[in-house]
């Protein structure tokens, strides 16, 4: 049974959990090294898929106007729906997932963020792709060069993901679970 989003104290989490997304966001780091998609994933697994794909879409269309990487523009539609997909990933998998804790489970949430992450940054390549589009390069050529400069980065994406996933889903979830508001899991 997931915690009631009507409950002010889940609300109260959620607010913190944005406003932590929203600054490690908006503060300068190495491109593509983030923890947005692990709390819109950690939100989703807690309260349920919806939430996740409004605080994803939300922490996204914040970030699109106010990043230190610049204005998203053309790209902050793929941005948010990516964003939502991790959100609704966090929720699908609590229903599925077997145990918390082993060995098995940190690595089913590693190669989920992988793929997850992976997902996110080809629909977001596709977004810079249409953008070159608009400009009036050639489709095949747009695409191939929105993945060609995009691969490095997502490499960094992945791999970096795949070391928050595992390193810090588990005990998050298992502090959480001490917390009046949300009801325990795994």
């Amino acid at each position: 049974m997931r915690p009631s989003v009507k409950d002010s104290r889940t609300i109260a989490l959620i607010g913190v959990f944005t406003a932590l997304c929203l600054a490690i966001q908006l503060s300068p780091r190495p491109p593509n090294v983030e923890f947005t998609s692990f709390f819109t994933f950690t939100v989703g697994f807690m309260f349920g898929s919806i939430v996740g794909v409004v605080f994803g879409g939300f922490v996204m269309f914040v970030n699109g106007f106010f990043s230190p990487w610049g204005f998203a523009g053309l790209n902050m539609p793929f941005q948010i729906v990516g964003m939502g997909v991790l959100g609704l990933g966090g929720g699908l998998y609590r229903g599925y997932m077997q145990s918390s804790g082993s060995t098995s489970f940190l690595i089913e949430v590693g190669i989920l963020g992988a793929f997850l992450t992976e997902f996110y940054d080809l629909l977001t390549n596709f977004g810079v792709a249409i953008s070159y589009m608009i400009a009036g390069t050639n489709p095949t050529i747009a695409m191939i060069t929105a993945l060609a400069y995009g691969t490095p980065f997502s490499l960094i994406h992945v791999a970096s993901n795949v070391f928050v996933f595992e390193a810090i889903f588990f005990p998050l979830i298992k502090v959480l679970n001490k917390f009046p508001m949300v009801k325990s899991f795994g």
